[in-house]
Parts: C-alpha cells; sequence; structure tokens
C-alpha cells in the first residue's frame, strides 16, 4: 500500500510539474557586432552551469573581436570559438573545461544554445549558436539535446538574421560556412585575405542588467525530446517556480523523502 500511494503521489508531482511553466530568471547581456547589436536574456535558475560558464568567457573578455564563423540561412549563427587578431584565420579562442549538458529548453527561433563534440553530450566549451529556425525537432535530441541558456530579446533577431544573410564563403576546417562582407566570389578566386573590414565581428559581449528578474514575462518552451534532465544526472528540476512549487506540496502532505539538486 505504501509504495502503491507513494507511485500514485509522484505521478500527481509530475504532471504538476509539468503544467507549471518555466520562469525566465535571467541576466542580459549585449552582443555588439559590427552589423548590429542585439541582447540575450540568459536563464540563469533554468540552466544555471551552462550560464555561469557562459558569463566566465564573457567577464574574461574572451569574446572581444570574435568572429562569427558559422552562418547556415535557416539553421543557425554561430560565434564563440575564434578571435581576429589582425590575421586571417583567426586564432582559436582558449577554452575552460567543458560544461556539463542541460536540456532544459527547446531550440526554437530565436534562442541560444552552446555547440558542442558530435557524440559528446558535455562537451560544450565557449562555442554558442543562434538558431534562426524552429531546430526543435533536430537539436532537441541530436548529442543528448543541445542546451538552451538564452533568448534574443525585442528586434534582436534582425541583427542576426541581417549577419545570416551575408554571403558565406569556404576557407575549409571552422570555416566553411563563413560569412564576410564586402567580398567577393572574385576576392576569393584571387587568393584575397579577407580582413576585419570583411569579417563579421563581435567587437564584445557585456552585461547590461545582472538583476535576477529581468524579463520574467519569457516562457520558454520547453525541450521537446520528452528528456529534459540535466546530463550531471539531476532529477530535472530547473529551479524557478517549479521548484519552489513542488517544495511547498511535498512538506503540506508530511513526505520526509530529501530531493538533491545537482
Amino acid at each position: 500500500m505504501k509504495l502503491k500511494k507513494s507511485k500514485s503521489l509522484s505521478a500527481i508531482i509530475f504532471s504538476l510539474a509539468l503544467s507549471v511553466p518555466l520562469v525566465a530568471q535571467a541576466t542580459v547581456v549585449e552582443v555588439r557586432t559590427v552589423l548590429g547589436d542585439f541582447q540575450i536574456n540568459l536563464f540563469d535558475e533554468t540552466t544555471p552551469e551552462t550560464v555561469e560558464n557562459f558569463l566566465e568567457y564573457v567577464n574574461s573578455g574572451a569574446y572581444a573581436n570574435n568572429v562569427v564563423h558559422r552562418t547556415q540561412p535557416g539553421f543557425i549563427m554561430q560565434a564563440g570559438g575564434f578571435a581576429f587578431s589582425n590575421t586571417f584565420p583567426p586564432g582559436a579562442v582558449q577554452a575552460g573545461p567543458p560544461v556539463v549538458n542541460e536540456p532544459i529548453l527547446s531550440n526554437v527561433r530565436g534562442t541560444v544554445a552552446m555547440a558542442k563534440v558530435g557524440g559528446n553530450p558535455n562537451s560544450a566549451t565557449s562555442q554558442w549558436f543562434v538558431s534562426v529556425n524552429n531546430n526543435a525537432s533536430n537539436l532537441d535530441a541530436q548529442n543528448g539535446g543541445f542546451t538552451v541558456f538564452g533568448q534574443v530579446l525585442g528586434n534582436g533577431m534582425d541583427v542576426v538574421d541581417a549577419i545570416v544573410a551575408t554571403p558565406i564563403f569556404n576557407f575549409g576546417g571552422a570555416l566553411t560556412t563563413i560569412p564576410l562582407r564586402n567580398y567577393s566570389a572574385a576576392d576569393a578566386s584571387a587568393g584575397t585575405v579577407p580582413t576585419d573590414n570583411n569579417l563579421v565581428l563581435i567587437t564584445d559581449i557585456v552585461v547590461v542588467d545582472a538583476a535576477v528578474l529581468t524579463n520574467p514575462n519569457l516562457n520558454p518552451a520547453r525541450n521537446t525530446s520528452g528528456d529534459s534532465g540535466g546530463g550531471s544526472g539531476d532529477d530535472g528540476d530547473s529551479g524557478g517556480s517549479t521548484g519552489i512549487l513542488l517544495v511547498s506540496l511535498l512538506a503540506a502532505i508530511g513526505i520526509g523523502r530529501r530531493f538533491k539538486r545537482a
């Protein structure tokens, strides 16, 4: 009887958790590019490990003179891996330890997620991308699910779309679809080396609002794969109001079980 009651209670709690929208508790950063600026609402409470990792790169200045090194129309805009210092190809950003995967949210248009090594869900370091399309059916489950840790605010996607519309060129390696301004097929055929006047540069990424409830009205969609648990083996609780509700429910019914958060 006790076991049966416990299963029933777990089902009720799980159903209630799914019915409560995720709260977008957030820091806001501004991505400053040569084609315009846009802001990103970071999901501090929902994907804390990933946000902390991203902000470490931001605060260290690792994203200054960063290169948008990959764009694919209808798919993504990617950056975070390479910095320009007057030579081409640009040098790699010094990467820190990989961060644990947190596939809680869905990769819909306007979301910002971490790039990682194929076949290794917990391999994200400095590279990130913006989805310019609804990529949920592809990216929510692929390689353990790609961790969405932010969302572009306001009309910021106009800037992202302009970057993605920039002509792309193939320089091999990680630069097979690099966007270049004021650069033509004739330049490529002639072997003209791109400069800072051609690259789509992110001059810097800075924190513009560190409040914990910067944009509480955002309602990010959950990962569609059906498995929104973190890569570290946690219980999938994303924090915010959902976690508070579950704790309150358990306390009210006198359950002595402890829930451990990763």
